[in-house]
């Protein structure tokens, strides 16, 4: 069994590039998409279609509905089904999305023994302003406003009794997947704000204000996942904040903003193992690797 990531910022042609790949070289898809995961959501997730699927199995999307939770311990059960299923049926592995934390932890691997829902039981910033007395070197990587990554590194100070810098050190992260080959598609700036543009457009023409309504009535607006792109302007747009056009604008800007995030992501995260090109290229880079 061979394994590889497309990655590359949303709206890139991950999707259509993996499932090309995934017909030519006996694949199943390992989705890496933090908003695919949630049942009823397929507008503004963007993920493929049944119909697209076709007969290319696929895990992590669809696993859990919008009001319940999903982390990233949930998401490696996700890949060690899929790895499980690709080992027993032949088959080989292409992960693909957006979302590089993920993949970030199947390379890098994740530290033990730390409850990782664990809440914050004073307030961020007092936590924040005690972590940063204790383990500065670690916290200056955090900002102030970063309420996930505070709550996982006081719950790592109030549970071991050790900084984060202390618990990582004699804590030492294994990786899930070793020497993972990962292809990145790239794209001129304003190539890539085209595709978003045309993207949001298909988006709002296939009902999203519809699937909006519905997930609000279902939900209500608590679930995290409300306030991901796509969805939190399109409230907006329903309490009569945005016109119709400022929707569509406001979405492709949002939407812009993520991909310069995850591009500088990508660049900083994944520097080994890693092919980067356009996307006619890589499909070719690809197909070379699966027949190595």
């Amino acid at each position: 069994m061979k394994q590889i990531a497309i990655i590359g910022s949303t709206a890139s042609g991950k999707t259509a590039l993996a499932l090309d790949i995934a017909k030519k070289t006996n694949s199943i898809i390992l989705s890496l998409d933090s908003l695919s995961v949630y049942k009823q959501i397929d507008i503004a997730s963007a993920k493929p279609t049944i119909q697209e699927r076709g007969d290319i199995i696929h895990f992590g999307i669809d696993e859990v509905y919008a009001n319940e939770t999903f982390d990233v311990i949930q998401f490696i059960n996700c890949y060690e089904r899929a790895k499980d299923f690709a080992l027993k049926n032949s088959k080989n592995l292409i992960i693909v999305g957006g979302t590089g934390f993920y993949l970030k932890t199947l390379v890098e691997g994740i530290s033990t023994g730390i409850d990782s829902k664990h809440k914050l039981d004073i307030p961020k910033e007092e936590a924040y302003e005690i972590l940063y007395d204790l383990d500065k070197e670690y916290m200056q990587k955090i900002a102030p406003n970063d309420t996930y990554r505070i709550e996982k590194a006081y719950s790592i100070y109030t549970q071991s009794g050790m900084t984060p810098t202390q618990f990582f050190e004699k804590n030492k992260k294994t990786p899930i997947i070793k020497d993972l080959q990962i292809f990145e598609i790239v794209w001129e700036r304003e190539e890539l704000r085209k595709r978003i543009a045309l993207r949001t457009k298909q988006m709002i023409e296939d009902k999203l204000i519809d699937e909006v309504i519905f997930l609000e009535k279902t939900y209500t607006r608590q679930p995290n996942c409300m306030s991901s792109i796509g969805i939190i302007e399109t409230l907006e747009y329903l309490d009569g904040k945005l016109t119709k056009e400022e929707l569509e604008e406001k979405i492709s800007i949002n939407t812009a903003k993520l991909a310069k995030r995850q591009n500088s992501f990508n660049k900083s995260q994944f520097q080994e193992n890693k092919t980067s090109n356009i996307i006619k290229n890589l499909n070719s880079d690809i197909l070379k690797f699966f027949s190595l």
